[in-house]
């Protein structure tokens, strides 16, 4: 982990908290047992041991020695336990009956230890912590390439997620970016990874891998800060494919010359299916069908077959309504498209259900 909370009594103490912020990387994590509740029953044990070998002391209070009085009560067999435990061994009470002695050798002395082990196994156990999630976080490193990037978790985010992994994503290839710890939590909960900082700053983007990711999601909130992700992103990486979205449709051209390869405009994209649903509700379910990726109706891209090939759109058995043509989008209707080439690259509606398909290898869709 790269972020340690430092005590915030001066500046310069919360400007070094905040820098360290910057560059948190959280991976999922597994569902684990309150650190208290794990300190509460290791603190419960360690005082169990402690009554058991008093009581062992106690019952053979014959067998011992107190210097200052001779005879050994309940409260002597608890300082001895206390003292031969924590290995202080002040000498005032001692064993003195060969009974008393073989329990000290059999019984004590591993009591002894296990009482060790407990107060030392928390620290041993944070130190293993730090340690496999150290390990952890490096392997994670060295495996991610072709990832996708999401920057802002927010509902756009998450949507544009949850579509991508509909298709057959796996979570593990799934890394987001955002400024709020509480956003990022959630989506580890979710199972992707995490990290907590401005997608603005380089160095937040590196530690997401963003050099070596096939596919970047741009969803913040505001449409200045999606200019300013975009060229710090394509400044990194430039052969990913980058869809950004922005609220004003006006900031649509910005967001192209920034380097993205697609830009949805949210608002005015909601409001034309809002629009659609009161001139007919039927063509907007049909539509909200189509947006909701992996059942019922889906938009999907795939390759010309070798059969298709030479034939027309009409003639294919799926629904084609576009053409991908090197660098073109051409409309079933074009006139055009002619026949199907084996490079070409159908955009057509089919009826799927959930885990049916993978994701296709879709390339960038350049507007003309």
């Amino acid at each position: 982990m790269f972020h340690v909370k430092l005590p915030g009594h001066d500046a310069i103490a919360r400007q070094a908290d905040e820098h360290l912020v910057t560059h948190q990387v959280r991976l999922p994590q597994k569902v684990v047992e309150r650190p208290i509740r794990q300190v509460a029953k290791r603190l419960a044990m360690a005082l169990l041991v402690l009554v058991v070998t008093a009581l062992i002391v106690w019952f053979d209070r014959d067998g011992y020695n107190d210097s200052s009085d001779g005879s050994v009560d309940l409260l002597d067999a608890f300082y001895y336990a206390t003292v031969t435990l924590s290995t202080t061994g002040y000498g005032d009470v001692t064993p003195t009956s060969d009974v008393a002695r073989l329990i000290n050798i059999l019984v004590i002395t591993p009591l002894r230890v296990l009482f060790l082990i407990i107060l030392v196994g928390t620290t041993l156990e944070v130190l293993t912590e730090r340690t496999r999630e150290e390990w952890r976080l490096n392997r994670w490193r060295t495996a991610l390439m072709n990832h996708t990037v999401v920057v802002g978790f927010g509902t756009k985010g998450r949507s544009a997620v949850e579509t991508v992994c509909a298709t057959g994503l796996k979570k593990e290839q799934v890394v987001v970016v955002d400024p709020s710890p509480g956003v990022v939590d959630a989506a580890t909960a979710d199972g992707y990874a995490g990290v907590i900082g401005d997608a603005t700053r380089s160095d937040v983007l590196m530690r997401a891998e963003v050099h070596r990711a096939r596919q970047i999601i741009i969803a913040t909130q505001r449409d200045d800060t999606a200019v300013l992700v975009t060229l710090t992103a394509r400044q990194l990486n430039r052969g990913a494919k980058i869809v950004a979205a922005v609220r004003e449709e006006e900031n649509a051209p910005l967001l192209r010359q920034s380097g993205a390869d697609a830009v949805i405009t949210s608002a005015s994209a909601a409001g034309r299916l809002l629009g659609l649903s009161v001139l007919s509700p039927a063509a907007g379910m049909v539509m909200e069908d189509l947006i909701h990726q992996g059942s019922g109706l889906d938009i999907v891209e795939r390759p010309v077959t070798k059969a298709e090939v030479g034939q027309g759109v009409r003639e294919t058995a799926d629904l084609v309504v576009s053409v991908v043509r090197g660098h073109r989008v051409l409309g079933y209707d074009d006139p055009d498209v002619g026949t199907l080439q084996l490079t070409d690259r159908l955009i057509t509606i089919a009826r799927v259900t959930r885990g049916t398909w993978t994701t296709p290898g879709i390339r960038p869709l350049p507007q003309e």
